[in-house]
Parts: structure tokens; C-alpha cells; sequence
């Protein structure tokens, strides 16, 4: 017997969530060990210092499988040395996914290169690789692979397609710490990765980013570009041409890691996996409860492909309006957040329709910085990539369940089960979709 449809809160039924969350939602979890941790930076006055860093590095490296680590003060910072780690400069291009967080790319004009954007799978929300390789000129010099609110990219043709035409994969993993693609973590089939740590994230030590990479060379002109206490000497640098230019920062920029940021994230990578683990447990007990809802679909990896979401940062689902009559995903939030759930609409709007990436003036070249080094006019005004502008329409934000406490869950899903099962009554108040 079909179980009868529940009325919305939105029209005086019920709320679908009653149990208090407590701390569901507290996150990163600080305990005394945290605190003892940054107050001997402290303490010991070695804010400005390395030592506690460089243990943090080798902690990370180890833990993320890659031959070194770099610390910064941000994933901005970080993503920026990956790419003059790949020798990405004057006239360069980068491709990149237009629906991401800005600090993926947008670093790339204050080294003189530009940016073009590629298309995203409609499902994984990640680059699509069937349209990087159309992007692909002899200008190209890197691909930067977001993996996109912690689902991972498709890595093996990525690879494919950058081994052929002979240019960089730089990852960033800052939405998918300790996240798997295909049994193995993301981060590591690329070139070098940025990873942004700061405390929103799901592994959050503070203000921060790091570096990975197995390529010396990727990793000493990262260092040298903005960490001058490790370019000093020249026997502290392997890369020939590196040895005649050692002393100052080739960038000007001193992006070394704060030692309270590096103190908290030794202890916070300790207990990491077994976090991570919880929440994992605990989204993909919110997901299989939707299974089958209509309009709803999961944003994560298929069953059994042994690639997972890591910590799940920014989680969001997948709207299908089609098969809701067309009811706009800004109506179906209206009557989730009715339910006491917070639910926004959309994801991250795609870069490419931002004044900044069309038509600003940012260092003075009299014509717009995204084409201002450029060998050809780049720019891709809206339109160009309907995938991408889709997406706010098609993308809702989902609780981030910190613990497993299935009770809690249940009710939050029940919160969009209602909504979606009584699209029709929402159909008649719907105003659509802001442009």
C-alpha cells in the first residue's frame, strides 16, 4: 500500500524535522588536544616560524600519498603556485571548469596568463572531458580539475587527453579531501594539486592551503615563488636553473603557512579518516532514503565503484524540474526550508558570465585582463556554455550530517521527500527561477 502523501509545512502541515541537531552541523569538531597544539606555537612565540609546518607537510604527504607537501597561507595561495610550478605564464592558457569557486582560477591573470572555460558533466558537475580537448591550442599549458563539492572528477581520460597533448593536470582538492576515484585518492594522478584547508572545509585546520606533488621540480619552483626561508641556498635546490636565482621569492609573495594553522591540522588529520568515515555513513544513509524520489538525484558516485566524496564538503543534490512539471528548484527550496531545513538553490554561478572574465581592466592594459596577453579573444559570453548555466537551476544545497544519527537524517530527508511528492500544489504559487 503506498504510504499516504504528507501535507507541507508551507501550508500548515507539520514540519517534517522536530528532533533538536544539537551539534550535527558543528564542524571542524576542536577538542583540548587542538588547543594544546596551537598554544604551544604560542607559547613557544613560533607564529612565524617553519618547523611545526614542515612536520605538517610530511604528516599530509604521507597521509595523501604524494612525495612532497608545501604548506600556504590559503588554497588561493596554494593553486597560484601550482600553476608558475607548471610554468604557467605570459600568454599562457589554462582550461578550467566555468562552475567553481573563483580561487580555481582566477590567479592565473597575475601571471600574465588567461583562462578558458570547459563544459561540466551534467551529473558529476566535474570538467567534462569530452570537451577539453576541443579547448586544447598550443597556448594551453594546464588543466585545472575541480573536483566539484566533493564528487570526484573523471580522472583516467582527463589523463589521457593531458598525456597526448603534452600539458599539465593541476587538481584542486579543496573540495574533496581524502575522497577516491576509482580506489585511489584524488589529488594524486595529476601533476601537483592545490588544496585549500581553511575551517569551512572537511579538513579544516584554520586560515590555510597545501601543496602536493611527486615532480621536484613542480615543488622547488613552487617554493621558490613564494616561500623564500626554503630558497636560501643553492644546495637546498635541486633544479639547475633555479640555483643561479636563489635568495629572494621569484614572485615577491611570502605565502608560507601560519604554525597554528600547521599545529591544528597535525591533530586534526589524525582523527580525520575516522570523521570522515562518520560522514560518509551519514550522507549516504540521507541519499539512500531519497532513492527513487522523483526530481531528486544523488550527488555522488555510483555503488560499488569504489570512488567515494571524501568529507562532502558543500553538499548538494542534483533537481530534475522535468520530472516535477517544471517547478522552478527556488519553489522546491522555499517549501524544504518550511520542513526546518535550510535549502538554497543553485551552486557556484559560472564564472564565465562575470564582468571580470569578459570586460574588466584589472592592471591598467587598456582592454579586458582576460585577453589582455592573450594570442586570440578567449572570452565566452553567455550562452556559450549552456551546460554550465544550467546549473543554478538544477543544484540545491543538502544538509552536511557531521554524525550518524539516523533518526536526524530521516527526518531531513523526509523534508524533501515532501516537497518534491507535492510538486503540483507548489506549481501554482511558482514564480520561477531568478535570472
Amino acid at each position: 500500500m503506498a504510504k499516504k502523501i504528507e501535507k507541507l509545512a508551507l501550508f500548515g502541515g507539520p514540519k517534517a524535522v522536530q528532533t533538536a541537531v544539537g551539534d550535527m552541523f558543528t564542524w571542524p569538531i576542536i577538542t583540548a588536544e587542538d588547543e594544546a597544539a596551537a598554544l604551544d606555537v604560542l607559547r613557544r612565540r613560533a607564529m612565524s616560524g617553519s618547523d611545526v609546518t614542515m612536520q605538517f607537510e610530511k604528516d599530509y604527504a604521507a597521509w595523501q600519498g604524494n612525495k612532497f607537501a608545501l604548506g600556504y597561507s590559503s588554497g588561493t595561495a596554494a593553486i597560484q603556485g601550482a600553476m608558475y610550478g607548471c610554468g604557467v605564464g605570459i600568454g599562457d592558457e589554462i582550461i578550467a571548469p566555468s562552475v567553481t569557486y573563483w580561487a580555481s582560477c582566477l590567479q592565473v591573470y597575475s601571471l600574465g596568463a588567461t583562462v578558458v572555460f570547459a563544459e561540466v558533466d551534467r551529473d558529476t558537475l566535474c570538467i567534462d572531458p569530452r570537451d577539453i580537448e576541443r579547448r586544447i591550442t598550443d597556448r594551453t599549458k594546464a588543466i585545472v580539475v575541480v573536483h566539484y563539492l566533493g564528487h570526484p572528477a573523471d580522472m583516467d581520460p582527463i589523463m589521457k587527453i593531458a598525456r597526448k597533448r603534452g600539458v599539465k593536470v593541476i587538481e584542486d582538492i579543496s573540495h574533496a579531501q581524502g575522497a577516491l576515484y576509482k580506489g585511489k585518492k584524488v589529488g594524486t594522478f595529476g601533476d601537483v594539486s592545490g588544496i585549500s584547508l581553511m575551517s569551512g572545509k572537511s579538513l579544516a585546520i584554520g586560515e590555510a592551503g597545501i601543496l602536493t606533488t611527486d615532480n621536484r621540480e613542480i615543488y622547488e619552483r613552487a617554493f621558490a615563488w613564494g616561500h623564500y626561508e626554503r630558497f636560501q641556498k643553492p644546495e637546498q635546490v635541486e633544479t639547475p636553473y633555479l640555483k643561479d636565482w636563489v635568495g629572494l621569492p621569484l614572485g615577491g609573495y611570502k605565502y608560507r603557512m601560519h604554525q597554528m594553522s600547521a599545529a591544528v591540522g597535525r591533530v586534526q588529520l589524525k582523527y580525520y579518516d575516522a570523521r570522515m568515515k562518520e560522514i560518509q555513513k551519514a550522507m549516504n544513509y540521507f541519499w539512500d532514503l531519497l532513492e527513487g524520489v522523483p526530481g531528486l538525484r544523488a550527488h555522488r558516485p555510483a555503488k560499488r565503484s569504489k570512488s567515494t566524496m571524501g568529507g562532502w564538503y558543500a553538499a548538494h543534490g542534483l533537481y530534475r524540474p522535468e520530472e516535477l512539471g517544471g517547478l522552478s528548484v527556488t519553489r522546491f527550496c522555499e517549501a524544504v526550508r518550511a520542513e526546518g531545513v535550510g535549502c538554497s538553490p543553485g551552486a557556484n554561478t559560472p564564472l564565465h558570465r562575470h564582468p571580470l572574465f569578459l570586460t574588466a581592466d584589472i592592471y591598467g592594459h587598456g582592454k579586458p585582463t582576460r585577453i589582455a596577453n592573450a594570442s586570440r579573444d578567449v572570452r565566452q559570453w553567455p550562452g556559450s556554455l549552456p551546460v554550465s548555466e544550467a546549473v543554478p537551476a538544477e543544484t540545491y544545497g543538502i544538509p552536511w550530517f557531521k554524525h550518524y544519527r539516523p533518526q536526524i537524517i530521516e527526518e531531513h530527508a523526509n523534508a524533501f521527500r515532501k516537497a518534491a511528492l507535492n510538486y503540483k500544489q507548489l506549481l501554482k504559487d511558482d514564480k520561477g527561477n531568478p535570472e
